[in-house]
């Protein structure tokens, strides 16, 4: 049997981003939505819901992109330097917000609250950062024969700026659902009162961001509004319009459960909608996941090792939430 190992390798890299999205979407969101709620009280709460995990969600940016260096060396070495600029920016405000999240508890009042906004900030800047890496790459960058030439701020356009902000607003929602999971009594109550809001920003920004794109390439508009292509990529907005009504429905009859699951299964369809629109390529519009690999023989070497470390890791994800599973109440602490 033959194996296609450049596309096993894209369908790895697309999952643990799409992994890394869904799980560190959540607890960054909860860093977004950190300054509507004032409280110490509650703030400890919301931090408390998201202490044993938001170190383990980030191991998944790491597999990508150390994924993406090792299977696709081409696309890393192009994709690199046209973001050099927000991927710096995106890793120093994970860092910053990495420290500022182990010192809100060990502080004094007087410095808690500088600490407190550090956690905000850095969260909201690595969320954003997010957003603009997508929109660019979605737009497409300058390629000559097998370098980036563009600038260092070709990045920054008004379609990614949008994208940016809808990322952030996406994660803000993904937060706040996750906490009313999470949470109980007053703090649960103000954030239905914060969802429903939250929800109608990030559906205009869906509706909004997903008109634009197919404007930015003829192929992405033929993949999308071309006969016979139409029928089949239909499913994919019905069932965000699906996730949408979901959404609202739960947030005003204050389910629990099913907002969160409304959300992460809007960004499976956004992430389906953005593959449909990208593939087969790695670079836009200028290598395919094949022209951008690795040789099989370096690619089958790296996949044993993988197989092997990847249960793993889903493995301890699994457990590390099913241990921590249930609601978190004012008092309760991981230490």
């Amino acid at each position: 049997m033959v194996f296609d190992f450049a596309f096993i390798w894209a369908i790895l890299i697309a999952t643990a981003i799409l992994l890394y999205v869904v799980l560190d979407g959540f607890d960054l969101g909860v860093g977004i939505v950190f300054p509507f709620f004032p409280e110490h009280e509650d703030r400890q709460v919301m931090m408390n819901t998201i202490a044993p995990v938001w170190d383990g969600n980030e191991t998944w940016l790491v597999l990508g992109g150390g994924g993406l260096f090792a299977a696709f060396p081409l696309a890393y070495a192009t994709l690199m330097p046209a973001f050099y600029a927000p991927i710096i920016a995106m890793l120093l405000a994970l860092i910053f917000r990495g420290v500022a999240f182990e010192y809100i508890p060990r502080s004094n009042e007087k410095d808690r609250h500088w600490w407190e906004w550090s956690f905000t900030a850095g969260s909201t800047i690595a969320a954003f950062c997010q957003g603009l890496m997508l929109g660019a790459f979605i737009q497409g960058i300058e390629v000559t024969g097998r370098h980036y030439s563009g600038g260092w701020f070709d990045w920054l356009t008004p379609f990614t700026v949008s994208v940016g902000l809808a990322v952030v607003a996406g994660y803000a929602l993904h937060g706040t659902c996750w906490l009313i999971m999470k949470t109980t009594d007053e703090l649960q109550y103000d954030l239905f009162k914060l969802a429903m809001p939250l929800a109608i920003i990030v559906f205009g920004f869906v509706g909004f961001v997903s008109l634009w794109t197919p404007f930015l390439d003829t192929d992405i508009s033929q993949r999308w509004f071309s006969w016979p292509n139409i029928l089949y990529v239909a499913p994919v907005p019905i069932l965000v319009a699906l996730c949408a009504a979901i959404l609202f429905i739960s947030i005003k009859k204050r389910h629990e459960y099913y907002p969160f699951l409304a959300t992460l299964n809007l960004f499976i369809l956004c992430y389906i909608g953005f593959a449909i629109s990208m593939f087969p390529y790695i670079v836009p519009r200028h290598f395919t996941i094949w022209e951008a690999a690795n040789p099989p023989e370096s690619l089958s070497f790296l996949l044993y090792g993988t197989l092997v470390l990847l249960p793993v890791i889903l493995g301890y994800t699994a457990y590390v939430y099913w241990i921590f599973r249930g609601k978190v109440k004012p008092g309760d602490g991981y230490h």
